[in-house]
């Protein structure tokens, strides 16, 4: 790794697989895992996702969401529990974090409450030696959140930041992407019966992704509702 080899580790067949194992040492050797149980997900690691694999833009990228307290009350980050830096880590450049490959992206999905909502119940975590209070500025600004991003170039040791505002601009209809992405993470709150999962069902998600499967060149969108419809049917038996 530290000579600039980008380790890449592909699961096949059945028995002793431990995907844990797999994105350890994928995450060890700056590189990315999938495991393949398809033709159509050999295609997709191999053909339409190789670019991003062999061709690594930026290493140990690390992002930071801090909401606005004068317009979010409460935050829960859906996912990424195995990926969480303390934030005294996000200027750490000693700290090995993720990789993104040429055309990847990345989701975080939020959910969020609203001030003005129904208060939500918080644990006494009130500060010893410190008072917390809102900047002037908080209640006056319309943004409702600030992303930071930190990366290195594939071949440096220092970080860059980047940062930007986003502002609230009232409700507006969701993308289809951002709706099939809604779907997706109802789906694993389901499979792990999460505490937060609400009324949702298999019913509402395969709703939900239908709606929001759009042209779907590939298939992978009607894969999904395929493979819900297959959970839902064996959570019945």
């Amino acid at each position: 790794r530290s000579e600039g080899t980008f380790l890449t580790v592909l699961g096949f067949g059945t028995g002793n697989l431990k995907d844990s194992k797999m994105e350890q040492m994928a995450d060890k050797g700056n590189g990315h895992y999938a495991y393949i149980d398809t033709f159509r997900e050999a295609q997709k690691v191999f053909v339409q996702e190789f670019g991003g694999t062999l061709f690594t833009i930026a290493k140990d990228v690390k992002i930071q969401v801090e909401f606005n307290p004068a317009k979010v009350q409460a935050y829960r980050l859906l996912g990424y529990e195995n990926r969480l830096l303390a934030k005294e880590d996000f200027a750490d450049d000693r700290k090995d974090t993720g990789e993104l490959g040429a055309g990847h992206t990345v989701t975080a999905l939020y959910e969020i409450v609203p001030v003005g909502a129904k208060p939500v119940a918080l644990v006494d975590d009130s500060l010893v030696y410190q008072d917390v209070s809102l900047r002037p500025g908080a209640r006056r600004t319309s943004d409702l959140l600030t992303v930071r991003l930190r990366y290195k170039q594939p071949d440096g040791s220092v970080s860059k930041l980047l940062t930007s505002a986003v502002a609230d601009r009232g409700a507006s209809p969701a993308s289809e992407d951002m709706r099939f992405a809604t779907s997706v993470a109802a789906f694993a709150m389901l499979l792990r019966d999460s505490e937060n999962k609400g009324t949702v069902s298999f019913d509402q998600v395969i709703e939900m992704a239908r709606a929001a499967r759009g042209a779907d060149p590939e298939g992978y969108r009607g894969e999904f509702i395929g493979m819900v419809q297959a959970a839902k049917t064996l959570s019945q038996e």
